[in-house]
């Protein structure tokens, strides 16, 4: 027995061919092709045939048999790509406008009922994933598309893949979650169930994912068995993250880069729409004036949230930094020449050895000033230079006398090799090289001639 597939109207395949052009998410495509199909389902026609009054009467149709503003609003997109793009008649749309959302309170769990609730999960693997969710604050989206390569236990970070919006971006790994994750995967791998650089969570089907929808199941399943009477989904786990962060005074913008925002004005717009719960100190920041003002310093200024590790490491960091305490930007004495090229300046490549680390470089103006600022430090900042043991003034007894005091021996006199490799007087323009001084004349001394060869 032989089955066939409907064939597929020129009409749908062309709005199929119009999403694909724009790499539109196989989930987003098949909303709005079943979205068009309930216009074609009322008109009881091709879709591509509807005037305004039957959008009208469409739009009516849906308000009156209770459908919720978040579908009306899917509607509303689907139709108004089917006739601006599709069939090209964007005067359809110009009286299809969206629904305002209703605002409402999003339930947040406590620490004890996020405890309860991922203890009454049926078993290891779903124990597992609901912990991952609210420790790492991941969408379930981001949860089942994790695979174990995705784990960096050196970082202590996850890779979270083309993620909403399609942007990948890294979520932190607690130790304590980290050890859960290596428990779920010896247990996987030795019952079968996880193949090798695989799904971190794999289904019936170990080539395929787990699904969300069977998280959402296991949630509510969950939900029952640890007597929690709130309405839950996995996105609750995500609310209570930020939550209990804020709790722990975290800034915002943190919060904000975790949970893997953008802008500052998406997590502010979580808290319009009452997704941000707060407590005890925090309560007066409910406000929406009072949330406000407490931002405003933040939008000032940048805020380095992750680093990663050097790549020399620690040590080549400091020793970087320590040729800055002391110094300006640039002494005068490095300066060459300034012409319609630009700034020529003296510059030591550390990575070099011996003369040759001495050599010139020429910069635009513009490019100059802006490596040179890169140095001024912010005003009501000092460098250690004028501080201290360091200052320059009283250096030398300074230190002395901390020797001294903590009888520390003098450091030995740099050898002969560090003499060889100090500053050269004179730097070869061409080369970067030390100049040798061959002969220096005194004034009024005449220049020898050059040696001759002479007959035997």
């Amino acid at each position: 027995m032989t089955t066939s597939t409907p064939a597929i109207s020129p009409l749908r395949q062309r709005m199929i061919d119009d999403m694909r052009m724009r790499k539109m998410e196989p989930k987003t495509q098949s909303a709005y092709v079943r979205n068009v199909s309930r216009l074609a389902a009322f008109l009881k026609r091709s879709p591509d045939t509807a005037t305004l009054e039957d959008l009208r009467r469409f739009q009516l149709y849906l308000v009156d048999h209770g459908t919720s503003p978040t579908t009306l609003n899917s509607i509303v997109t689907s139709l108004k790509f089917f006739f601006e793009i599709t069939v090209r008649r964007p005067d359809l749309t110009f009286g299809m406008q969206s629904v305002r959302l209703p605002q409402k309170l999003p339930v947040v769990l406590s620490r004890e009922e996020v405890s309860r609730l991922i203890a009454a999960a049926p078993n290891l693997k779903h124990q597992t994933a609901l912990a991952l969710a609210y420790g790492a604050g991941l969408r379930v989206s981001e949860v089942v598309a994790l695979k174990v390569g995705d784990i960096d236990s050196q970082r202590m970070t996850l890779r979270i893949e083309q993620a909403k919006g399609r942007k990948d971006r890294y979520a932190m790994l607690s130790p304590l979650l980290l050890q859960r994750l290596r428990t779920w995967w010896r247990v996987a791998n030795a019952q079968g169930k996880m193949l090798p650089g695989g799904w971190l969570f794999p289904g019936l089907n170990p080539v395929e994912p787990l699904s969300t929808r069977q998280l959402n199941r296991e949630i509510h399943d969950a939900a029952k068995a640890a007597h929690i009477d709130k309405r839950l989904s996995m996105h609750s786990l995500r609310h209570a993250f930020a939550t209990h962060l804020l709790e722990q005074k975290v800034d915002i913008r943190v919060i904000q880069v975790l949970l893997g925002h953008k802008k500052l004005e998406t997590t502010t717009d979580v808290h319009h729409e009452g997704k941000l719960k707060f407590f005890r100190e925090h309560v007066a920041l409910t406000e929406a004036a009072a949330f406000k003002t407490w931002l405003s310093p933040l939008r000032k200024c940048e805020w380095v949230v992750y680093a990663k590790r050097p790549f020399a490491g620690p040590q080549a960091v400091l020793a970087y930094l320590s040729r800055y305490t002391h110094r300006v930007a640039i002494s005068n004495s490095r300066l060459i020449s300034l012409d319609e090229r630009g700034v020529t300046f003296r510059w030591k490549d550390y990575r070099a050895k011996g003369h040759t680390r001495h050599k010139t470089m020429t910069l635009g103006p513009n490019e100059f000033m802006r490596r040179f600022l890169l140095h001024v430090l912010p005003g009501g900042f000092h460098r250690i230079r004028h501080y201290g043991l360091l200052a320059n003034g009283s250096r030398t007894v300074s230190l002395a006398a901390a020797r001294h005091l903590l009888c520390v021996p003098m450091p030995a006199s740099p050898d002969s090799e560090d003499a060889d490799i100090s500053q050269p007087t004179f730097v070869c323009m061409h080369c970067g090289c030390a100049m040798v001084i061959v002969q220096i004349f005194t004034r009024g001394q005449s220049i020898r001639a050059p040696p001759q060869q002479t007959e035997r």
